[in-house]
C-alpha cells in the first residue's frame, strides 16, 4: 500500500506504472551518453573510409547496455545505503516507490552486463581482442561508480570518470574498431563530447547537492557549493564551445562542424534554469536541458562530419 506522500510524488513526477516503471529505471535520458560518442566516433572514422555498420549497431548496443546496468546499480546501492527514499527525484523510482525487489533489478544489471559481453566478443572477433580488456575495465568502473568499499560517486571524481570513459573512451573504441587505429585529431575532437557528458553527471550533482551532503557524499556540488558549481557548469561548456570553434578552425573539424553553435542557446538556458531554483524539482528542468544539450551538440557534430564525409 503506497503512503500518501509516494502517491503525491509519483503524480508529481508523471510516474507511470506498467512497463514505464522499467523504463524509468533506464534512466533513459542519460542514455544519450551513450549514443552519441558511438555516432561521433562512427563519423570520424566514416571521413577516413567506409563503415562496417553491424559493428557500429553492435558498439551502440553495448554502450547502451552498459550504461543502462550502471543506471541499475546506481538505483539498488544508493537504495542500500539508504540515500534514496520515496521523496527523492533524478531516480528511476523502481525500490522506493513502486516496490520492485532491489535484487530484481540488481541481476538486471548483471543480465545486461552479461548480453553486453556477448555482444564485445562479437566485436573483438571484427577488430581486435585487446578492446576486451578496455570493455572488461569500462565495466568494473561503471560497477564501482555506486558498487564497492569507496564507491566513485561518492567523491569529486565522478564527472571526471562518467566523462572520460563515456566520452573519450568510447569514441576511441568505436573508432579503433573501424579503422584499426587511434588519431591525435580524434583524442582531441572527443574532449568537447567528453566535457559534455561529465556536465550531466555535474547538472545531476548540482540538483542533489543537498540529499548528497546529507548521505555523506563529496561530490563537486557538496564541495564547492550550489552557486559556484552553476558558475563551472557554465564556463565548462564555454569551454567545449571554444574548443569546437579551435578546431574548426586549425582543420580537426570541417567547416561543417560551426552547426554545433546552434545549441548554445540550449547550454545557455541550463544555466537560467539552475539561477534561483532551491529545491530539487525546481532544477529537474536544468537537468534535462544538460542532457539535451549533450544530444543535440553530439548529434550535430556527428552529422557535420557525416555532410563532410558525402560531400
Amino acid at each position: 500500500m503506497q503512503s500518501k506522500d509516494t502517491s503525491n510524488m509519483k503524480k508529481l513526477l508523471n510516474e507511470r506504472e506498467g512497463f514505464h516503471v522499467w523504463w524509468r529505471l533506464l534512466r533513459p535520458h542519460t542514455l544519450t551518453a551513450s549514443f552519441v560518442p558511438v555516432f561521433v566516433g562512427t563519423m570520424i572514422a566514416f571521413n577516413e573510409g567506409s563503415i562496417n555498420w553491424l559493428v557500429f549497431t553492435a558498439m551502440l548496443l553495448a554502450s547502451l547496455l552498459i550504461q543502462s546496468a550502471t543506471n541499475m546499480f546506481n538505483e539498488y546501492y544508493d537504495f542500500i545505503r539508504g540515500l534514496d527514499n520515496d521523496q527523492s527525484v533524478g531516480i528511476g523510482g523502481s525500490i522506493v516507490r513502486d516496490g520492485i525487489n532491489p535484487k530484481h533489478i540488481r541481476n538486471l544489471a548483471f543480465l545486461f552486463y552479461g548480453i553486453s559481453i556477448l555482444i564485445g566478443i562479437y566485436i573483438c572477433m571484427m577488430s581486435s581482442w585487446w578492446i576486451a580488456i578496455i570493455g572488461l575495465f569500462c565495466m568494473i568502473i561503471g560497477y564501482l561508480y555506486t558498487g564497492g568499499p569507496i564507491p566513485i560517486s561518492y567523491t569529486p571524481f565522478g564527472e571526471l570518470f562518467s566523462g572520460v570513459l563515456m566520452g573519450s573512451v568510447i569514441i576511441g573504441i568505436t573508432y579503433y574498431i573501424q579503422t584499426g587505429t587511434i588519431t591525435s585529431e580524434m583524442v582531441w575532437i572527443s574532449i568537447p563530447i567528453t566535457i559534455f557528458i561529465g556536465c550531466i553527471n555535474f547538472a545531476n550533482n548540482i540538483r542533489d547537492r543537498e540529499g548528497d551532503k546529507r548521505g555523506g557524499r563529496k561530490t563537486i556540488a557538496v564541495l564547492i557549493g550550489k552557486e559556484r558549481s552553476v558558475a563551472l557548469l557554465g564556463t565548462l561548456m564555454a569551454l567545449a564551445y571554444m574548443m569546437t570553434l579551435l578546431f574548426i578552425l586549425i582543420g580537426f573539424l570541417p567547416y561543417w562542424s560551426i552547426i554545433t553553435f546552434l545549441s548554445a542557446p540550449k547550454a545557455y538556458g541550463v544555466i537560467t534554469k539552475f539561477r534561483g531554483k532551491k529545491t530539487s524539482i525546481e532544477m529537474m528542468p536544468a537537468m534535462g536541458a544538460t542532457a539535451k544539450t549533450n544530444t543535440m551538440y553530439g548529434m550535430l557534430l556527428g552529422l557535420s562530419l557525416l555532410i563532410t564525409a558525402l560531400l
